[in-house]
């Protein structure tokens, strides 16, 4: 299997690990923290499935929007770090997920160019 199409697995398992952990989070700021780490996430996952759809410079988009949406929810989860939302264990583990998708979604764009 082709190293980009492992990036979907790992992708997953990040959702399948974050998304209820960010049920537990303060409700005040479910409309907005919580609401925007979400987005990034699932609009990362589009953005992969929109750049595997397509090859060429299209493509290329796809996954430099990609890129900026991991980018935010780095900075999301270094803010929930901070403010306690996530342990040192919880923060330290999504981290490690975060770095292999990144990974592989540079690897992807250096072989798409």
């Amino acid at each position: 299997m082709d190293d980009h199409m492992v990036i979907f697995t790992r992708t997953f398992d990040l959702m399948d690990w974050l998304l209820p952990k960010v049920e537990h989070f303060p409700k005040l700021y479910r409309t907005t923290i919580t609401q925007r780490m979400m987005d990034a996430l699932l609009d990362f996952n589009e953005a992969l499935y929109m750049a595997n759809a397509h090859n060429g410079r299209t493509r290329e988009t796809y996954l430099r929007a990609a890129d900026a949406h991991l980018d935010s929810l780095r900075l999301y989860l270094r803010l929930t770090h901070r403010w306690q939302w996530l342990s040192d264990g919880q923060y330290h583990h999504v981290s490690e997920m975060v770095r292999e998708v990144g990974r592989l979604l540079g690897g992807w764009r250096k072989q798409s160019r």
